[in-house]
């Protein structure tokens, strides 16, 4: 398959991809794991769109397949638009027609650990073709490492600008 680099912020990240400012709370960078202290966190923080690449199934086909794949990567930011961390994640098209939806595994990489999401992201395809702004959407967190590790919850993604979205963490 070749690739289609892709300009737009399209599936993942946004994620990524994960996007204004929002404040990161003082908690989110604390030293203990969500699940040894037990408490509900809250973290917000700003992701922008660095890399992303489509392979399609049919390169000389329709604009979308079933099992095409998107491979994004974002720069995660504080409130303060400082660097934190950074996503990577792949999402592959599992529904190509009315509004498309595609099933996304994303890694949030954050000082003291890793998250893990997935989830779907549905109707970010019009026409076969990413739309622009895709929709909010959110996944699960499946597991983390380090301060994260056994983490739960969700992550809560919405498009705020072109190639930005605001990733709103939020830790059971």
């Amino acid at each position: 398959m070749r690739p289609i680099r892709a300009a737009c912020l399209g599936t993942a990240t946004a994620l990524v991809g994960l996007l204004a400012c929002a404040p990161v709370e003082a908690a989110a960078m604390d030293t203990g794991s969500a699940h040894a202290k037990g408490g509900h966190r809250v973290i917000t923080l700003i992701g922008v769109l660095k890399e992303q690449t489509r392979f399609p199934v049919n390169p000389g086909g329709i604009p979308a397949t079933q099992g095409d794949r998107t491979v994004v990567r974002s720069d995660l930011l504080d409130q303060n638009r400082k660097k934190v961390g950074e996503t990577g994640g792949t999402c592959t098209t599992t529904r190509a027609v009315d509004g498309g939806a595609e099933e996304c595994t994303v890694t949030y990489t954050l000082p003291g650990g890793q998250l893990s999401a997935q989830g779907m992201v549905f109707g970010i395809l019009t026409q076969g073709r990413p739309t622009t702004p895709p929709p909010p959407f959110d996944n699960a967190i499946t597991g983390g490492t380090g301060k994260f590790d056994r983490a739960r919850g969700q992550i809560h993604a919405e498009t705020i600008a072109p190639n930005t979205r605001r990733f709103t963490i939020d830790l059971d």
